[in-house]
Order: structure tokens, then sequence, then C-alpha cells
């Protein structure tokens, strides 16, 4: 009787990806030689993974948002400047990834037709950071904020794939890049205080007062929303 061959998910199919990304790149080739060392069939492959290896390269990025965030719930970041913070968030990231398959995955996000999905990974990396430091921002700031923090990471990102150095050039990369953000927010208030700029910087808050970030809970009068009830009086 053939043995039957165990459950396949998707973790556990990333990892059996993984050493082949370095040599065939998040590929087909990569993904079936990963599904062929689990035994696993074509449908559950396509099931798993319907866009095929591209689908496994989404799934490694948010693992590795995942255990960035655990770090950062594991530490103690209230003993350190908002700064420190943001810092640590960032090598945290870089700490749980591999650099042959970031960079494989950087060449596959760069493509045209994947571009928009790789600037989305980014961006989600930028919100989570953001919401694991307790960001309670709900308008335009919400966005700035993304905006310039995904901007950091990608930099950081690609200073880090030619980095050479064991890390300590990195780290001061990130300093340098966290520092020049500060400077940028230092100079924004300095123009809503000052007495030529300010009324410019008012008008334009003013502008953008109706904008809010997108909400993270279906409305609650939309056809198969459900809350469960509070607890019972008496």
């Amino acid at each position: 009787m053939p043995k039957r061959a165990k459950p396949v998910d998707l973790q556990g199919l990333l990892d059996a990806v993984l050493p082949h990304v370095a040599f065939d790149g998040w590929s087909e080739a990569a993904l079936k030689a990963g599904a062929a060392e689990l035994g696993a069939d074509e449908q559950t492959i396509k099931a798993l993974c319907p866009r095929g290896a591209i689908d496994l390269a989404v799934a490694y990025h948010n693992r590795g948002d995942d255990e960035m965030a655990a770090a950062m719930a594991g530490a103690d970041l209230g003993a350190m400047r908002y700064s420190a913070r943001v810092a640590f968030a960032l090598r945290q990231r870089l700490a749980h990834a591999d650099r042959e398959a970031v960079r494989r995955g950087t060449a596959l996000f760069s493509l045209p037709h994947h571009a928009a999905e790789g600037a989305a990974l980014i961006w989600g990396t930028a919100d989570r950071i953001w919401n694991e430091l307790g960001d309670t921002s709900r308008d335009v700031n919400w966005y700035s904020k993304r905006a310039i923090l995904s901007a950091v990471y990608s930099s950081v990102v690609l200073f880090w794939l030619g980095d050479e150095s064991g890390g300590e050039a990195t780290d001061a990369f990130i300093d340098r890049r966290i520092e020049n953000v500060m400077q940028f927010e230092m100079a924004k208030a300095q123009l809503r205080d000052s007495k030529a700029f300010g009324p410019l910087m008012k008008g334009l808050g003013q502008a953008l007062s109706g904008v809010r970030a997108p909400r993270r809970e279906p409305a609650s009068d939309l056809p198969g929303h459900w809350a469960p009830e509070g607890p019972k009086e008496g």
C-alpha cells in the first residue's frame, strides 16, 4: 500500500523551497524542487500557491514582518527614544531575513508586472512597524508616516544587500536615515511656527484636514457584518 503523503501547508512549503531560491530565484523551478522534496502533489501546490512562486515570495516577506513584530513585542521599547524604536524595528526586520532570498525577491518585484505588489509589501512593512509602535494617527499623518518609512526601509534594504562590513555599515546607515527623517520633522515644525510660512502651512493643513486613514473595521451598517453581543444586565 503506498505511503500517504504528509499534509503540506504554506509555511512548510516555504521552508522547503527557500534553499532552492538562492540558485533558481523565486521561480517555478524552485517551487517544483521544494514540492518534490515534500512529496506534495500538483493540486495541493495550486491550492497553496494559485499564482505560483510569487505567492511564496509574498509569504516569505509577510513571515519576516511577523518575526519582526514578535521581536518588537518582546523588547522594552518604552526604555528607548522614539527614533531608537524605529531603528530597532528596521534592524529586527533585517535580522530575520535571508540576504539571498531578499535579493531574489527584490529582482522579482522590480519587474513591471509585479512592481505594484512589491510596493504594497514595503508599505505593509512600514504600516506594521507604526502599528507595533502604537501609532494612533488617523489623518494625513497616517499616510506621511508610512510613506516616509517605506522610503527609509527601501533604501536600507538596498544598502544592506551590498553591505560587506558584517552589518556595521548598515547599522550606521539606518541611524543616518532616521536622523534625516527627524531633521525633516523639525523643519516642518519650524515652518509651521514661522511668520513667513506659518499661514501657508496652516492653509495646507486645513486643505488636508479631510484626509482620513483607511478603515480597519468593516462599517457596521453594511450587510454581512456581525459583532458579538456584550454581557446582558440583570
